[in-house]
């Protein structure tokens, strides 16, 4: 197995056990970079110089004996709506194709403090909306299992950086699914902690109060990993709050598959009811199954309320983003028209319709829309209010279940030239959207590859600030999949 190939806990015993340098497993991800991804298109820009001498320090302080951190050496990519010093951010838009940032993300900040590598940021949907990466101003990303079919998103470059041996693990963002959407198409781990565990200072908002930056990983331990590093409150961030409960001395033995021993799981009923893809719906039986098989308890729960997820979210989201968007005005930063303009407002309506894209052309007016005065009470409190109730009929749930489960998305990843109107591509967030409604953590966890070559993610979500258990139960669903 060549470096690129080991997992980021691997790395790093490899490095506590001096079987290689850090230069030497980044040089090898640098290459392999170089090589693949003009095929695949996650990265947008790669900081080969600032990785290299990352490494060399990481090298320095194995020789000298220095303490280090479980990241130390290994190598990371970064969704570029994630702010690094001195490095290109795009949020992969136009509007800011020349935009450099002047300050580390408090999260990078601690990857940095932590040796972690940083080998570039990779690619998304346009300010993170969309869940294909379609929506890049920098072109599609491809899915490593499938050149023909896309990563998802938002977080597909995240994604597939990962599943490429690009990187050894990515931070990624999850808006309504943008981190576990993709690691379901990918085939990778992907896990949204509990809102507010860790800082979105430094993060391009798309709407604060459903943003939460998660990690994308090859398993469950990789992830945690990241989690207990990036973790933290933030004076910088008011709606962070830390999450201690990610720190815990996790059992990685075959023994974990004993934590599913009694745990509850609850199917939403109204989900078992949808015409799901055949093949999503036959993984999900399987992992039914391996779950019962091991102890654990999974039973049908009736919660009508989920009925309204996408319509509500939709609302919400777009009213936070048209206010968002609004400081992108071309005069402090952000592209600006070179067209012939009178005064300010002919500039504020040509640079801002040459720099966004289409479908954030679409959810600002919508957005604005809803905000609007006479349409704010119908809409927006509306959309509160039910916000409210889906999270009081989940807490009733959680009452008496540990964690609600299924597929992570209710498709297989779409070909890139499928033809899919904004509605069909927002319907794939269906499953993934409850948890960030609620603030809720949630792992999507891979099924093994069937004969098609692709993979299909099985969604846990748990209870806020119950990481640790959630975590538990997919460290021992995870092992229950190996043979």
């Amino acid at each position: 197995m060549s470096l690129k190939e080991l997992k980021a806990w691997e790395i790093a015993e490899g490095y506590r056990n001096r079987d290689f340098s850090c230069t030497e497993v980044t040089e090898e991800f640098l290459n392999n970079i170089e090589e693949k991804d003009k095929d695949i298109n996650a990265y947008l820009t790669v900081t080969k110089d600032l990785a290299l001498e990352q490494a060399k320090k990481v090298d320095e302080k194995f020789n000298n004996r220095e303490e280090l951190s479980e990241i130390s050496g290994v190598p990371i990519s970064v969704k570029d709506n994630i702010s690094v010093k001195d490095v290109k951010l795009t949020c992969g838009s136009k509007m800011l194709e020349n935009y450099i940032s002047p300050y580390d993300a408090t999260l990078v900040e601690k990857i940095k403090s932590n040796d972690g590598v940083i080998l570039g940021k990779v690619n998304l949907d346009e300010f993170a909306m969309g869940a294909s990466t379609r929506t890049s101003y920098y072109g599609v990303t491809k899915n490593p299992l499938d050149l023909t079919r896309v990563s998802g998103g938002s977080s597909g470059g995240s994604a597939a950086s990962v599943k490429s041996n690009q990187a050894a693990i990515s931070i990624g963002t999850d808006t309504g699914g943008s981190v576990r959407q993709p690691s379901s198409f990918c085939q990778t781990v992907g896990m949204k902690p509990t809102y507010g565990s860790i800082s979105r200072f430094g993060v391009s908002t798309m709407a604060n109060t459903f943003d939460q930056p998660g990690v994308i990983a090859k398993d469950v331990r990789d992830a945690i990993m990241m989690l207990n590093v990036i973790e933290g409150r933030d004076e910088r961030d008011a709606t962070s709050v830390g999450n201690p409960g990610l720190n815990y001395n996790f059992d990685y033995s075959d023994d974990v598959i004993k934590n599913l021993e009694g745990v509850k799981f609850a199917i939403p009923k109204l989900y078992l009811e949808m015409n799901l893809n055949e093949r999503v719906r036959k993984e999900l039986e399987e992992a039914i199954k391996v779950l019962r098989d091991n102890g654990a308890i999974v039973e049908e729960y009736d919660i009508d309320s989920l009925g309204y997820t996408i319509e509500t979210y939709n609302i919400l989201v777009n009213g936070e983003i048209a206010s968002n968007m609004a400081r992108f005005d071309s005069i402090r930063y952000g592209h600006r028209t070179s067209k012939d303009y009178e005064n300010i407002e002919e500039m504020y309506r040509a640079s801002r319709s040459e720099g966004f894209g289409e479908e954030v052309k679409r959810r600002i007016m919508i957005g604005t829309h809803i905000l609007s005065m006479d349409n704010a009470d119908e809409y927006y409190y509306k959309a509160l209010k039910v916000r409210g109730l889906i999270k009081n009929d989940m807490d009733k749930m959680f009452k008496d279940y540990d964690i609600m489960l299924c597929p992570t998305v209710p498709t297989l990843p779409f070909k890139i030239d499928d033809d899919m109107s904004p509605i069909e591509m927002y319907q794939a967030d269906l499953f993934t959207i409850p948890a960030n409604m609620i603030g809720a953590p949630s792992i999507s966890l891979p099924m093994p590859l069937g004969e098609d070559g692709l993979s299909i993610g099985i969604e846990f979500t748990g209870k806020r600030f119950k990481d640790r258990d959630l975590l538990k139960a997919a460290l021992g669903f995870e092992r229950s999949l190996i043979k």
